[in-house]
């Protein structure tokens, strides 16, 4: 009788492990609410280029990891990519190829951005696309984060993603290149 609880036991863990690993990357409600949330950043967001917008970002951060190889969590994937043992798959790939992706389809309405949070004590650089309305600035856009969980789309506006800092991309790069001209600059004295 133990041992048949115990097989019970195991093949009940086994189903749900099984069921946590082989899931759906995304529903169709997920597109509808990143959809809903693109038209909901102004008032001349054409409905179908949001819904363009959103399936495509969900499909491609997936096609992406998968064409990265994309095994494990972002952080060994990178030891991966450093190594040599990926090609490519840092979060700035995945921004360049969204972006160049999401360019091609020739939005209207809405404006394609690149950001950045600087690396801090604790965090390492992060780059991603973001997507806004046509004239804003990528401080009013969302973030299309699709390294930030392997290849499984993470999005929020810019201001709600505060797990980073979120910048424009070249302010960033300004900014770490005087810090590092400073520094090569205190060496040489």
């Amino acid at each position: 009788m133990t041992n048949l609880i115990r097989a019970i036991l195991v093949m009940t863990v086994a189903a749900v492990l099984a069921g946590c690993v082989k899931h759906e990357d995304y529903a169709p409600s997920d597109v509808a609410r990143l959809s809903q949330a693109i038209q909901a950043l102004g008032p001349n967001v054409d409905p179908a280029e949001a819904d363009r917008a959103a399936a495509l970002s969900y499909a491609y951060a997936r096609e992406l990891a998968n064409g990265y190889n994309v095994t494990d969590p972002p952080i060994i994937h990178n030891a991966k990519v450093h190594s040599g043992k990926r090609e490519r798959g840092l979060c700035n790939h995945y921004a360049e190829d969204m972006l160049r992706r999401l360019y091609k389809e020739n939005y209207q309405t809405l404006d394609l951005h690149w950001v950045t949070s600087p690396p801090t004590e604790f965090r390492i650089i992060h780059h991603t696309a973001a997507i806004s309305r046509k004239g804003a600035g990528p401080m009013e856009a969302i973030v299309l984060d699709g390294w930030r969980k392997s290849g499984h789309l993470t999005w929020a506006t810019v201001a709600e993603d505060t797990r980073y800092n979120w910048r424009p991309r070249m302010e960033v790069r300004e900014e770490l290149l005087a810090k590092q001209a400073e520094k090569e600059a205190r060496k040489a004295q």
